[in-house]
């Protein structure tokens, strides 16, 4: 369990108070999805979706980055 999850619907890290996904989130992601990337771009693309939804005045090129860009 971690201690940086999102805050909905402003998607700040419940954690650090960045943005979600905040660094220490990311890093956490690609450890516990290290043998499923497929895995990890589908739920992290449902918290886009999810964002999208809450943050509509966010430019969509920004979340995308936000929420999958990170991804190797």
């Amino acid at each position: 369990m971690t201690d940086h999850g999102p805050i909905q619907p402003i998607w700040t890290c419940s954690g650090c108070s960045l943005p979600w996904p905040c660094p220490t989130r990311r890093r956490q992601l690609l450890a516990e999805y290290d043998n499923a990337p497929l895995s990890l771009s589908l739920y992290m693309a449902s918290h886009l979706v999810s964002a999208t939804q809450d943050m509509g005045w966010a430019p969509a090129g920004s979340l995308y980055r936000r929420f999958l860009g990170w991804m190797p």
